[in-house]
């Protein structure tokens, strides 16, 4: 059964929820299973609704990144899913950050706390990425996630989203986020600056928004299917390209009156989408890598160090972004809401997730509401 307020803001939680769980590629199954209770620094939310990544398609295939010798490092009964929202029912001892009644959107990482890199505040880059034991949690990666009633999150990896702003629209913030990490990696003075988008995928459509909303003019979005360059232009876009009709690199330096730009996010992972935007970058620029090939490709690095070009990866939605990308949208600074094109309830994921990958009906991001208001 579902939680239900029970009149002094508190809720009613059952002992079972429903649950989809991973078992060999692409199979998932709806089972029962206990719902999970907090410790310290963690809250119980009831999953309202969550979005279907383009992540989860290959852990549904692959397994996860954190994969270890082949054998996926979690237990077995495994929920995936990242990209969700919901309402905080129970809280872990001595939590007061958040209330019971709340509702909140999560990112995937919280960091162990104590490595190297969590210390410099780059949990998505743990050192003990995977390892439980150590604190780490990485929720739809390496513990459950969010294709479920209930999951347990860190109070790291929450950030309260308004009244005002539905269900749907929320679970898309952890992907604005990973935009925004992006532009925050190359160094975030975007308000003035030319940046390109490579790739109108749903993080491309959201770094065209967050790049337009931090004020970077212009702003140049790059594709193959006019249908997304369109949303892409409702999304700040101030051009876009259609790679059938004109070669980009050719019409950025055409946009630009042929400096090229400051920035590139690169969201398409196509082969040479690197040495492309290489080629769009002027002198000293720089580079964010928010997809990647799935074979090696090569690079024409001579032409990266000869005009000094910076080249960054990113994992995720780091830093914190996703407590920014909640702020310029609580603000309404852009719609987030226009690349929600498909619902389906928690007993069709297959469906969903089917609709996603083969992008049925120019599918872009599918949503499976869990908790209906």
């Amino acid at each position: 059964m579902d939680a239900a307020p029970n009149g002094s803001n508190q809720y009613v939680i059952p002992d079972k929820m429903k649950a989809w769980v991973l078992g060999g590629p692409d199979e998932l199954t709806l089972i029962e299973k206990p719902v999970p209770q907090p410790g310290a620094a963690e809250v119980l939310l009831r999953i309202d609704a969550i979005a279907v990544c383009a992540t989860d398609i290959e852990v549904l295939k692959h397994g996860t990144p954190a994969m270890i010798d082949g054998e996926l490092p979690f237990h077995k009964n495994f929920t995936p899913g990242h990209e969700y929202m919901g309402t905080v029912v129970k809280l872990g001892p001595g939590v007061d950050e958040f209330s019971v009644g709340d509702r909140v959107t999560v990112e995937v990482h919280a960091g162990c706390g104590h490595c190297p890199r969590c210390r410099e505040g780059m949990y998505t880059s743990c050192l003990n990425y995977g390892f439980r034991a150590k604190g780490h949690r990485a929720n739809g990666f390496t513990t459950d996630g969010g294709f479920a009633q209930y999951a347990i999150n860190n109070i790291n990896t929450m950030a309260h989203i308004p009244e005002d702003m539905s269900d749907p629209e929320a679970t898309l913030v952890v992907t604005a986020g990973t935009a925004m990490y992006g532009l925050d990696v190359m160094g975030g003075l975007i308000a003035g600056e030319a940046v390109v988008v490579i790739g109108p995928g749903p993080i491309g459509l959201m770094g065209v928004a967050v790049a337009k909303a931090l004020g970077a003019s212009p702003v140049i979005l790059t594709g193959t299917r006019d249908s997304r360059l369109e949303m892409g232009r409702q999304l700040g876009a101030d051009h876009v390209v259609n790679l059938h009709n004109e070669d980009p690199v050719a019409a950025v330096k055409r946009i630009t009156g042929g400096k090229g730009v400051q920035y590139v996010l690169e969201c398409s992972g196509a082969p040479n989408a690197l040495n492309e935007a290489g080629q769009m970058t002027s002198r000293g620029g720089r580079i964010c890598l928010a997809a990647f090939p799935h074979e090696p490709v090569p690079v024409d690095i001579a032409h990266l160090v000869r005009n000094n070009i910076y080249v960054f990866g990113i994992r995720g939605e780091g830093k914190s972004a996703t407590h920014r990308a909640a702020a310029l949208m609580a603000q309404k600074r852009f719609d987030a809401k226009l690349i929600h094109t498909h619902t389906f309830p928690l007993a069709e994921v297959p469906t969903a997730i089917k609709y996603a990958r083969e992008r049925i009906e120019d599918a872009i991001k599918v949503v499976v509401q869990i908790h209906e208001h």
